[in-house]
């Protein structure tokens, strides 16, 4: 269940209190089953996963992806997979714990473990929101933000792509004013 957290050390569960609350960043968050098929759920339970297994999961919730193609003109996607053991881990995690902006939506579906998304609104207050399995967030181009794991050091996600040149990280130099509460 998503947890968002307010400077002020303020806790929200409810998603609709949540989506109230982002609603000035425009941010879609959604709750989306993965289903009960126990041959998907063997592969989200494995700490990493090589690319035919991976390509087996994308197949498997392609029904969404098929809804973002039709609804938002997405035209790629791909699964990320990192997990305490993922070569350079630390490295590639510190490209997203500044805040920074995308030219492109960043669109994700979180199938396994959690992570922490760090929001600046437009007043200049941040907020720090918990994604864990099952759910989809959309953060509009443009929006600042950063990202990190929880200390679980686990995720999988489906990232959802109109072009992926889009996705570079733009560093904004502000400054994270939020104390990350690791979950």
């Amino acid at each position: 269940m998503a947890k968002l957290r307010l400077a002020d050390g303020t806790i929200y569960n409810d998603l609709l209190t949540i989506s109230n609350e982002l609603s000035s960043l425009n941010i879609q968050l959604n709750y989306w089953s993965v289903g009960e098929d126990p041959q998907l759920h063997h592969l989200l339970e494995q700490e990493s996963l090589n690319d035919e297994e991976k390509e087996q999961v994308l197949k498997a919730l392609d029904g969404y992806f098929e809804q973002l193609q039709q609804t938002a003109n997405y035209q790629s996607r791909d699964l990320i997979v990192l997990y305490p053991g993922t070569p350079n881990l630390d490295a590639l995690l510190a490209k997203f714990d500044r805040v920074h902006t995308h030219a492109d939506d960043e669109v994700r579906y979180i199938i396994d473990g959690e992570g922490i998304f760090g929001f600046v609104r437009p007043d200049g207050s941040q907020v720090e929101l918990t994604v864990q399995a099952e759910e989809y967030i959309n953060v509009p181009a443009g929006t600042e933000h950063w990202f990190y794991l929880t200390p679980k050091r686990r995720i999988k996600a489906i990232r959802y792509f109109i072009g992926t040149e889009g996705w570079v990280p733009q560093y904004t130099g502000t400054e994270i004013q939020v104390p990350s509460v690791l979950v």
